[in-house]
């Protein structure tokens, strides 16, 4: 037996029991057309006591939303202690010492944090195009990194920053939690079952629908020059006179941000990548446009784009459907969708399901087909000739489909930091490394670059690198 029909009969009979392990079509459902629900079990965060000599300090560099949820995500882990904050914003400063303490340290320059010796990691959750500069200066100072996503805000920085881990050897790892969720760990389990069986497309989609949703987050009221560290803010951007909305919404404007695709592709890409085990897309056009939200933002509210994925060893060649749109009439959704020529794996943020239906080697005949509009004669040899060319198949038994969901109030982020500090303390491998990161950052990046250019984009998915 070949190993990928073996991997696939070992999945089936975990999953379904023995007797479905010999599917063919044509197929006979069992029972009624209901879903069979298995939930997935989260490995425990261990109660394990850690020593000031043991304890891990982290510090937090930008205390925007995703600096506060890092930070309290964060301190949940045993054995990890927050020390110090920073954040251009007083308001953030004070607030975070209301959260953690009034001997937590804050500061609005993050040189001070990298300077201090008793700090061993540092999170960094600031606007898009500090992530490499920080990053990188962190590990020359012998900080392990935890970035938020994407690594880079331009592509021709994540050479830079891959380097500098090699160097170092630095824990790096950024923030796309899904990349250790059990939910996006059992779908990679199921996709290598080869139970949908040559994958041919992946879907992938994230579309809100709400002004927040949009980034049109609130600004505080005493947002002025004194309380904003405007000029620190701009770093490497251009200089212009302080902003209170490009401070405080920065992901509208290419100054700072890299849109949809950098702050919703890459999860995209890092899920997909995850699950598949692919380096990337060697070919990428985007289009899209700004629809509703005309605000001043300099970038699209819609965006969809397409993705050649090139054979490897771990799976055939594929395309890859992505797509955000701010403006979903629909409340929104996010999914990820890998379909192949006997089933669909269909993954979202609690949950994944398996859907099965074999593509048929026989052509049928009949209904909407020209076999109706042969003579009664021909009719009648077309079918002796069809019966003898395509025997009837002993019909298969398939259960009707499989849904893995995550506990109740499961949260991918603690799997993430746990990650993280597993790595700081134990040695252990990280996934989201930032090869792996710039790998799932190139093809959203050049998302950005095909539409605003208006042309097809060639990537190198093996080296992380732009063609041409």
């Amino acid at each position: 037996m070949s190993p990928i029909k073996s991997s696939r009969r070992g999945f089936m009979k975990k999953a379904f029991g023995s007797a479905i392990a010999t599917a063919a079509i044509p197929t006979i459902l069992l029972g009624n057309d209901k879903r069979n629900v298995v939930e997935l079990k989260a490995t425990p965060i261990e109660k394990k006591k850690y020593d000031a000599n043991n304890q891990v300090n982290v510090a937090v560099i930008g205390m925007g939303i995703m600096g506060h949820n890092n930070a309290e995500t964060t301190v949940q882990i045993p054995g990890v202690k927050l020390v110090a904050v920073c954040d251009l914003y007083t308001g953030r400063l004070d607030h975070a010492k209301e959260i953690y303490g009034k001997d937590l340290f804050t500061t609005k320059n993050y040189k001070e944090i990298l300077d201090r010796k008793d700090i061993d990691a540092v999170i960094i959750a600031t606007s898009d195009h500090w992530h490499d500069h920080i990053s990188i200066e962190a590990m020359n100072k012998g900080k392990h990194v935890y970035c938020e996503k994407p690594m880079v805000h331009h592509l021709d920085e994540g050479e830079a920053v891959i380097a500098a881990q090699k160097k170092t050897g630095k824990v790096f790892q950024v923030g796309s939690q899904r990349v250790s969720s059990i939910v996006t760990l059992k779908a990679k389990e199921i996709f290598e079952s080869r139970i949908i069986g040559d994958l041919v497309l992946a879907e992938t989609w994230n579309d809100r629908q709400g002004p927040n949703g949009a980034w049109q987050y609130s600004i505080p009221t005493d947002a002025q020059a004194g309380t904003v560290d405007w000029e620190n803010f701009l770093g490497d951007a251009p200089k212009m006179p302080y902003d209170p909305v490009r401070f405080f919404r920065w992901r509208n404007y290419q100054d700072y941000g890299t849109a949809m695709a950098g702050d919703l592709f890459v999860h995209l890409f890092s899920a997909l990548h995850t699950i598949t085990s692919s380096k990337g897309p060697n070919r990428i056009y985007a289009s899209g446009g700004l629809r509703y939200y005309k605000d001043g933002r300099d970038v699209p509210d819609v965006l969809t784009s397409i993705h050649d994925y090139p054979e490897s060893d771990k799976h055939p060649a594929f395309n890859l459907q992505m797509r955000v749109n701010f403006v979903d009439g629909n409340h929104g959704a996010e999914r990820v969708r890998l379909v192949g020529s006997e089933g669909i794996i269909t993954v979202g943020w609690n949950s994944v399901k398996v859907d099965r239906s074999k593509t048929q080697k026989a052509p049928g005949y009949g209904g909407w087909d020209s076999f109706n509009t042969f003579t009664t004669t021909q009719q009648k040899e077309y079918e002796k000739w069809y019966k003898a060319k395509y025997p009837a198949e002993k019909p298969s038994i398939v259960e009707p489909g499989l849904e893995y969901k995550a506990p109740e109030n499961y949260n991918a982020d603690i799997d993430h930091h746990l990650s993280f500090y597993n790595g700081v303390r134990e040695g252990k491998p990280i996934i989201e490394d930032a090869l792996f990161s710039m790998r799932a950052a190139g093809p959203a990046l050049a998302s950005n670059k095909s539409y605003f250019e208006k042309r097809i984009i060639n990537w190198d998915p093996e080296n992380a690198k732009l063609i041409g």
